[in-house]
């Protein structure tokens, strides 16, 4: 009894958490697994439990996952690699140089972060519609105009983001690779982005996940079939059949959890060895 009350009760605590956090999973494993795939006939533990959910989602042709799957892959790869480069540059400007309009330029930059995106979503489909009349390959249904899209979105938050941490950086190893003949740009790249590579990888990290579960704005902006992203393609195979087809559902809602995580446990390792590397050896 008085292991209980000092450490037992903890134990207890952990078990309820586990589960509480575990059986959503669970649920969405189960009703992959179940051969009905239905919402009506799901349970913790499926009779006859197979793979016919998965291979239906790759054959029937009312839902090409397969194109979702790698629209989105590309989409959220490219738009991180994109929105990280643009943000770091801006914050290495932003941090390291002073020129005129540098507080207004931050102050705005904070001030257009304060609104809702899907608050211009008006303004920004007007505007994609007489894009798309004179520039098609940039207006709605296409990946180059939904990259512009999540690009100019993720700019303002990544930026702020990342002059926070390049302040924290000494500014005398610019002085003295300057001292040695480096130009901004052997600074820029040599230099500094060694070592920022945990904010790096977290903002990376940070806008893949984004693109990859982000729905609002993709379902507006792509309408044919095999345009479409994960997170729209998935709603609409249970938006108007949700017991007939939650199996499929389920069973792509696990393949779109496999790059998020691939890419968590890549990053991992990068941003635990930036904060533990350190700037300056010897």
């Amino acid at each position: 009894m008085t292991w209980f009350k000092r450490t037992g009760w903890r134990h207890l605590v952990a078990v309820v958490v586990a589960i509480f956090s575990l059986f959503p999973i669970v649920f969405v494993v189960s009703a992959a697994l179940n051969p009905l795939g239905t919402l009506a006939s799901t349970k913790l533990w499926p009779t006859g439990a197979g793979l016919d959910n998965f291979q239906h989602l790759f054959t029937d042709s009312r839902y090409p996952f397969a194109h979702w799957f790698v629209n989105s892959l590309v989409i959220a790869l490219i738009s991180a690699f994109a929105s990280v480069f643009l943000s770091f540059s801006a914050a290495y400007s932003f941090s390291r140089m002073r020129f005129k309009g540098r507080r207004v330029g931050l102050m705005a930059l904070l001030l257009v972060q304060m609104f809702p995106q899907f608050l211009a979503i008006v303004a920004i489909f007007i505007l994609f519609t007489d894009i798309t009349e004179n520039w098609r390959y940039i207006g709605f249904d296409t990946t180059s105009g939904l990259l512009l899209l999540y690009m100019g979105t993720a700019l303002g938050v990544n930026t702020w983001l990342m002059k926070g941490f390049l302040d924290t950086v000494p500014k005398e190893l610019d002085e003295s690779a300057t001292v040695d003949g480096a130009s901004h740009v052997q600074i820029f790249f040599r230099i500094i982005l060694p070592l920022v590579a945990p904010i790096l990888a977290v903002t990376a990290m940070l806008a893949f996940i984004g693109t990859m579960s982000e729905f609002l704005m993709a379902n507006v902006f792509l309408r044919d079939a095999d345009s479409k992203t994960l997170a729209v393609g998935l709603y609409g195979m249970v938006a108007g059949e949700r017991n007939v087809n939650f199996g499929m559902f389920a069973a792509g809602t696990l393949l779109t959890a496999i790059p998020t995580v691939g890419v968590f446990l890549y990053l991992q390792k990068y941003i635990v060895n930036g904060l533990t590397a350190g700037a300056v050896k010897g």
